[in-house]
């Protein structure tokens, strides 16, 4: 088995010394040129592969778990999902500040101003890290006991949840310095960098679970593991980019006017993302009130599958911050309508593609993560609700990332807290407390996206109008 590992590693290690370099140079792609609709699939694509490469370190715990060590470990990890998004997401969301800074100053090419918010992020990064380790340490149990969570699991959540958040400090950092590069129109980097934590994570998955047994702290460890390797790749990157995103450690600090700027836009987002998980947590906790290993177990296979539809349809949201972003820095408003238009459109197409494909194998690409008949049913009962409607969820994001884009950050945080997860909530305690069944409860989802989406795009014209009365600009 020892040998097997270090066959493995070294040729992991061979090629990233070898082309660390070569990645880490200058990727930028000025996003205020050329076709809109091009520069919208040329940002997204690898984005997407980003996102769901780092879905896979998740779905490989899931997956291994479910396979080789039974149910009631599957239920154990995805029992955890909500509430780990729940503290890490505050910290997380903070770098869509920084994402809005470093576009807008990389479309103006202020090359200062870039640079403070480079290096008041990886500041923001290194203390948001720490904190995030210290509360998923100390309050997971009481976390895992408030939100319901079966007394068969709770003991084995718990050490996973332990065990993860030893990674939070680089998973954080990792996060903050992706979003930097990808500000500035980079992000074939960070897709590089996963690759290879990806791979060290499955290959780390299976020696840790199948050769040494060690069940749910097995595939904790390995996401750990693989959350450092990501952390140091982008680490390098930074420090040896010749562009914008150029990191000297002896810069690192909160810059006064930078960190303003990040978190006018970052802490509304992180409200508004805390918010939302929080009404995930809700739910886990109202799947876990039918008291079924089962059922934990099988929304937490289909809320993985759902993740890779998700963070697909995410990515554009991402490329509508940064193109709305970089034009408004370079003052292009004309190319910001057409980019909203791009990205809705190809969201939307992205949704019902993913997402049909999914319908039609679901039963498939459900077992991939069980063998379990029942766990496979429950799970087909979340998919065929949510997944026909899921291009709605997409269109809701592209309206924030161009209220986000433009500097906005609260209006869109209002209307998602009231919109998303006040309906969500109210339905709860409501429709779901008189019908309780998961598909009273799964219905809340399309119902609070769509009028979430139709608030947002509204709230969306209203912003714009106000900006060309002030600016006197053609129409954005």
């Amino acid at each position: 088995m020892t040998f097997f590992v270090l066959s493995v590693k070294i040729p992991i290690y061979a090629i990233t010394a070898k082309e660390i370099y070569k990645m880490a140079r200058n990727n930028e792609l000025d996003m205020s040129s050329g076709s809109v609709m091009k520069n919208v699939i040329a940002f997204s694509v690898p984005l997407m592969l980003s996102g769901i490469l780092q879905l896979l370190f998740n779905a490989a715990d899931i997956i291994v778990v479910g396979k080789y060590v039974g149910k009631t470990a599957l239920g154990a990890v995805g029992a955890t999902g909500s509430l780990i998004n729940l503290i890490t997401v505050f910290f997380i969301s903070i770098s869509v500040g920084t994402s809005v800074t470093v576009a807008k100053s990389y479309g103006a090419r202020d090359y200062d101003r870039c640079q403070d918010a480079l290096h008041t992020s990886v500041a923001l990064s290194i203390i948001g890290g720490l904190i995030t380790l210290v509360l998923g340490t100390f309050f997971s149990k009481e976390a895992l006991r408030i939100m319901q969570t079966p007394s068969d699991i709770i003991d084995s959540s718990t050490l996973y949840m332990k065990i993860y958040f030893l990674g939070a400090p680089a998973f954080v950092f990792y996060n903050f310095g992706a979003m930097a590069l990808r500000a500035t129109g980079d992000t074939k980097g960070p897709l590089q960098f996963l690759t290879i934590a990806g791979v060290v994570n499955v290959i780390l998955n299976l020696v840790l679970v199948i050769g040494f047994d060690l069940g749910v702290a097995g595939v904790a460890i390995a996401t750990t593991t693989s959350q450092y390797v990501s952390a140091v790749l982008i680490l390098i990157s930074l420090l040896e980019n010749d562009g914008f995103c150029h990191l000297n450690p002896k810069k690192i600090r909160l810059h006064k006017e930078a960190a303003l700027e990040i978190l006018k836009i970052g802490v509304p987002a992180s409200i508004q993302g805390v918010v939302f998980s929080a009404s995930n947590v809700i739910i886990q906790s109202s799947v876990n009130s039918f008291n079924s290993s089962s059922i934990v177990a099988g929304n937490s296979a289909a809320g993985n599958v759902e993740g890779f539809v998700y963070t697909a349809m995410n990515s554009v949201h991402q490329t509508t911050v940064t193109m709305v972003g970089q034009n408004y820095g370079a003052k292009k408003y004309d190319r910001i309508r057409k980019t909203m238009l791009s990205c809705s459109a190809f969201v939307v197409l992205v949704g019902l593609v993913m997402g049909g494909l999914v319908l039609l194998f679901p039963k498939q690409i459900m077992s991939i993560y069980s063998s379990d008949s029942e766990v496979i049913s429950n799970g087909l009962i979340r998919l065929h609700i949510i997944l026909a409607t899921y291009f709605t969820c997409g269109l809701m994001e592209i309206f924030v990332g161009g209220l986000r884009g433009l500097g906005s950050s609260f209006i869109p945080m209002l209307v998602s807290i009231f919109g998303v997860c006040g309906i969500r909530i109210v339905w709860i305690y409501t429709v779901f407390a008189h019908f309780h069944t998961l598909q009273t409860l799964y219905i809340s989802y399309p119902i609070s996206w769509c009028v979430t989406a139709a608030i947002q795009l509204a709230c969306y014209i209203m912003y714009k109008k106000r900006i060309l009365k002030n600016i006197n600009s053609p129409a954005i």
